[in-house]
């Protein structure tokens, strides 16, 4: 009992948690780092604000809540729904709106880019990417071979990536070519990181394995020995490691030295279940790790260091990230359990 107390001492300490009555598909934090927002299954979003130490939640879509994101400005959150809606939320005011809706289609992946002259949104529906701007119209259609199963931006802005089916598609977002930079490799790829330095695109498949390609010249990159499917993946900021699911222990491979062909990934903070969650630190080669017994802890890379934040019991962790400063840690399990741990205290 005492293990599980100690386990449990960072969020006690320093974290606040509620219970809603179902599944945690997704959460983020606005830009601000103000509000950790948390989507539902049901079709509700959760707030927690940080500073005023509130929570409240709101209906959102008429169905489950597929996908969350930042907005184009400080506060502001994307959602997508299986209702087929594109929405977003600000949490200071409560108020919802529709950006656009697709009918029947399913919008699964939502993600913006906070450009004060260009602001893009982007919605992924079926095998489309619909990018909007700033107002909800539309500026481009990027359609693929098959359903998109992951986006991504890279941190400026300038390329989308996504995952689709036999492989990956990499776009300029504000180039009028047409044609994106295709990534073939035969598989169900389902989900995708761009290298913060665009050395490199990764995605996560179906088939228990990462692969890769190097963007310059398209060289594959095959890293597998997964005892399970690795739904997370996600570049440290320095870009020297891809942090990864899919096994008890967080896999780190090294995209340095000539990596990762022919190097041994690190593996960190080694438990009993399988990681379903990992979510690296914006400004420290510092992850986090959710397990599916509902376990969290923050793994420090070079010192090899592991601190535990929360122990298990609570459920498969299916949501987990950062604020954009660091200070905060969100997280929510699939029997509706959000947390918010703070990290900025010096005590």
């Amino acid at each position: 009992m005492s293990g599980l107390l100690d386990a449990n001492e960072m969020l006690d300490k320093r974290g606040v948690s509620a219970t809603f009555d179902a599944f945690v598909t997704g959460a983020c934090f606005d830009r601000a780092g103000r509000y950790f927002t948390a989507s539902l299954g049901d079709g509700r979003v959760v707030v927690r604000d940080v500073i005023a130490g509130s929570w409240t939640d709101h209906a959102m879509h008429d169905g489950a809540v597929l996908a969350i994101a930042p907005d184009i400005d400080a506060h502001g959150v994307l959602t997508g729904g299986d209702d087929g809606r594109l929405r977003r939320l600000d949490p200071v005011s409560g108020i919802a709106l529709d950006i656009a809706s697709y009918g029947m289609k399913w919008v699964e992946h939502v993600a913006s880019i906070a450009d004060r002259r260009a602001p893009v949104r982007a919605a992924a529906v079926g095998r489309n990417i619909l990018l909007l701007d700033g107002q909800g119209g539309l500026v481009r259609i990027l359609t693929h071979p098959s359903t998109v199963s992951g986006i991504a931006f890279d941190t400026k802005g300038r390329r989308i990536a996504a995952s689709h089916y036999n492989g990956a598609s990499v776009w300029f977002v504000r180039s009028d070519n047409a044609k994106p930079q295709v990534f073939e490799w035969k598989g169900s790829h389902i989900g995708i990181a761009l290298h913060p330095d665009l050395a490199a695109v990764a995605t996560a498949m179906q088939e228990n394995a990462l692969h890769g390609w190097r963007l310059p010249d398209g060289q594959h990159m095959r890293m597998s020995g997964y005892p399970a499917k690795p739904e997370s993946i996600g570049f440290t900021r320095s870009g020297k490691w891809l942090a990864s699911a899919g096994a008890e222990a967080i896999v780190l491979w090294p995209f340095f030295g000539g990596g990762p062909m022919g190097k041994v990934p690190l593996e960190l903070a080694a438990g009993e279940t399988i990681i379903k969650r990992v979510a690296c630190h914006p400004q420290h080669e510092v992850v986090a790790a959710g397990y599916a017994d509902g376990s969290v802890i923050v793994a420090d890379i070079a010192r090899e260091r592991i601190l535990s934040i929360a122990a298990p019991g609570r459920g498969a962790i299916s949501a987990l990230g950062w604020s954009a400063d660091g200070a905060y840690l969100g997280f929510g399990t699939g029997t509706g359990f959000i947390a918010v741990v703070d990290f900025s205290r010096k005590d």
